[in-house]
């Protein structure tokens, strides 16, 4: 049963003040707010009394959490407040004033000899406190925070021409209906020819339309555009830049536009490698534009070191589909470098040059947010882009190299290897878009790479001078204390150099195959080891397989046929098995074979009908006949016929004619549901393990023939 309503306020013998969120609290208690209707009153033995009238009403617990009563228990602590606080008699602020309106809230007083310790230190104690939302509810102002609206930032058509004449350009395009289509090269030369064709033929504007992976970025398309045509992009609808000429249009005379960087011209261009013409620096007009991308002195220093770093390392890849800074155009690379070998790695001591599994995640990590370095395309000869690479790791740990449109996903994988074999650095992503390379933990830049070279020459420098003075010091001592001339080289840099000669440069050829043969009778050795471990752990598997198997079976008791059998004529077998042909409802044997389910179905269909139609998937002719002969027993019936389906074979059976159904259609001397279904796992698991058996032991043989082969070798060169 739900409480009694609670009265909203408590019971006092004035009338009861507006509330002080709404005209404050130093409104005086005889002015009645319109609209306001007096609470009725409470009962002199409502519990709520003691709470209102407690020490500490705003602090203490109101029961009901966030509901309705807990709502107007608040309510009633703040009355209470408002009713035993004195009358203030201060003329209340006008709405206009930016003064803040106090909320007299009680605050607790110190108990005992808190309070005197505050009056002696001369501390007052707050009396009213402001609310923070006072001064915009007098103004009337709502107290909401709202996320800013970002301003787009203005087009070049926007900022050169005249609103009218832009207005004018954007009805004219909604009305056209051609357009040219920009395909996955980007903004190419005959994009930019069918585009100059159509102005012209007298037009003003020419629509382009922009796929993938170019309409991924529609203001860089835009820009690119702009770039290589020399007009105006003017409205954007969809996937439809339209590009008005600029020569045609009046521009204002008090805007200067933009330097437009043109990357096209009708004279002619400079395609790359691969006969495209996307990603080519064009001729370029000198009237209209620059030769080169020019990096924008706006932005952060991290953003115009990347283009300085990128500047340095290549031509610019000008249809990139993605925001700037633009990567550089690998296939616009010299193909082969003169002389490029590479580089010398030397691992630090103590440190291993593999990457575990958390450096790589790191590492992956760390290649998300960073710039796009190369664009590569179908450029094969790779070694400027190799060289370029290294270069950029002398800064970076990292080389981000995106997969241009249109290749497969062999080619990239080819283009990864060759460039790991080139650089020596180590994949850490690839995938259809992007190639990452991580340049190692051995990788020595420039500096450090000549440091390390011309330490080692000078330690080798440094053991020559100690040989020569030693030798020196041994024929002076000869010489005057008349030492035998026999010396030993044990220990001294001599016999370093000895052992470098004889058996690291200048090793035979009979060292060097039986070097090989040695190793290759090692590596024999070891695969047939690990074969032969394979095979004995097959076989216990097997083992284990059988005794499973033998589990099962011996719940297994198959019924013995019966020698009483009906006879049936040639004619009526000849009928029996054209009806069970005909027969649409049948029983289908699965991967589980024969268990109890089956023999009950069989029943279920010799209740109505004569003739039951049994479908089995099975391929070899000896288990279609163990599987009708089995059927025959365990049923009591007849077989009629095994007749070849299309994608199976039917087996016919016929109930006969003193056919009388068992009074428990379930037999108990076969395998239940889930019984047979574990066999069939276990006999197709053992087949499997029989094949590897099999095949283990041919790979032993093998191995065997051929680790005598190597061992007769070896024996004859010892010889």
């Amino acid at each position: 049963m739900a409480p009694p309503p609670l009265p909203l306020f408590s019971p006092s013998p004035k009338q009861p003040p507006p509330p002080p969120w709404l005209h404050g609290p130093n409104i005086p208690a005889s002015v009645t707010p319109p609209n306001h209707i007096e609470a009725p009153s409470k009962p002199q033995n409502d519990p709520q009394r003691k709470t209102s009238s407690s020490s500490n009403p705003l602090t203490a617990g109101v029961p009901g959490g966030r509901t309705r009563r807990a709502v107007l228990g608040i309510i009633r602590r703040v009355r209470s407040l408002e009713l035993s606080d004195p009358p203030n008699t201060k003329p209340r602020p006008a709405a206009n004033s930016s003064t803040l309106i106090p909320f007299n809230l009680p605050i607790d007083r110190p108990q005992g000899g808190q309070e005197e310790e505050r009056e002696r230190n001369g501390k007052e104690r707050p009396t009213s406190r402001a609310v923070p939302w006072s001064a915009a509810r007098d103004q009337d102002l709502k107290v909401a925070l709202r996320r800013e609206k970002k301003v787009p930032e203005p087009t070049p058509a926007e900022r050169v021409l005249e609103a009218a004449e832009l207005q004018r350009l954007r009805r004219a395009a909604r009305g056209m209906d051609k357009w040219v289509r920009a395909k996955k090269a980007g903004v190419t030369d005959e994009v930019v020819e069918d585009v100059r064709r159509e102005w012209s033929s007298g037009q003003e504007l020419a629509g382009v339309r922009v796929v993938e992976p170019l309409r991924r970025c529609m203001d860089r398309a835009r820009e690119i555009l702009e770039e290589k045509s020399g007009g105006l992009v003017v409205w954007t609808k969809g996937d439809i830049h339209f590009v008005a000429n600029i020569q045609k249009v009046p521009v204002l005379k008090c805007t200067i536009p933009e330097p437009q960087r043109t990357y096209g011209s009708i004279s002619g261009s400079l395609s790359n490698g691969n006969g495209g013409a996307h990603g080519a620096f064009r001729e370029i007009d000198q009237s209209i534009g620059v030769h080169t991308y020019e990096a924008p002195i706006e932005g952060t220093l991290y953003e115009r070191e990347v283009n300085r770093l990128l500047d340095s390392l290549g031509p610019r890849f000008i249809d990139w589909w993605w925001n700037t800074p633009l990567p550089v155009d690998a296939d616009l690379l010299p193909q082969v470098v003169p002389g490029y070998k590479t580089p010398f790695r030397q691992c630090p001591p103590g440190v291993r040059p593999t990457l575990a599994d958390g450096e790589l995640t790191y590492l992956r990590k760390l290649a998300h947010p960073l710039p796009t370095h190369f664009a590569l395309g179908r450029n094969t000869k790779l070694q400027g882009l190799a060289a370029a690479i290294l270069k950029l790791w002398e800064k970076s740990l990292l080389a981000k190299i995106a997969v241009k449109v249109g290749i497969q996903n062999t080619s990239n994988e080819q283009m990864a290897w060759n460039l790991k074999h080139l650089t020596g650095g180590t994949i850490i992503l690839r995938n259809k878009a992007f190639i990452i390379l991580y340049r190692g933990k051995d990788f020595l830049p420039g500096g450090v790479k000549r440091s390390v070279i011309e330490q080692e020459a000078r330690v080798d420098a440094q053991h020559v001078k100690e040989e020569e003075a030693r030798l020196t010091v041994i024929d002076s001592l000869q010489i005057y204390a008349g030492l035998p001339s026999e010396e030993s080289s044990v220990g001294t840099f001599r016999e370093y150099q000895d052992f470098q000669v004889n058996h690291v440069h200048e090793t035979t050829e009979n060292n060097q195959t039986m070097i090989e043969l040695e190793a290759e009778k090692h590596r024999l050795e070891k695969d047939l080891k690990d074969q032969e471990r394979r095979l004995f752990i097959l076989t216990k598997k097997i083992e284990r397989s059988n005794q499973a198997l033998a589990k099962l079976h011996s719940s297994w008791n198959p019924s013995e046929p019966s020698s009483d059998k009906e006879l049936l004529t040639e004619e009526e077998m000849m009928i029996f098995r054209k009806i069970g042909l005909k027969m649409d409802e049948h029983v289908l044997l699965g991967r589980r074979g024969i268990f109890d389910g089956v023999i009950e179905e069989i029943h279920q269909h010799w209740k109505h009908k004569e003739i039951v139609k049994v479908i089995t998937k099975q391929t070899r002719a000896y288990q279609i006949t163990y599987t009708s002969m089995l059927l025959e027993v365990e049923t009591g019936g007849m077989l009629i016929a095994t007749q070849k389906l299309t994608n199976s074979h039917a087996i016919i059976l016929y109930r006969g004619k003193n056919y009388r159904r068992p009074t428990k259609s379930e037999p108990s001397n076969l395998l239940t549901k889930r019984e047979a279904l574990r066999r069939s796992i276990e006999v197709q698991r053992r087949g499997s393990m029989k094949y590897y058996v099999w095949e283990r032991q041919k790979s032993i043989e093998e191995l065997n023939w051929r680790l005598a082969n190597v061992t007769m070798r070896i024996r004859k060169l010892t010889q």
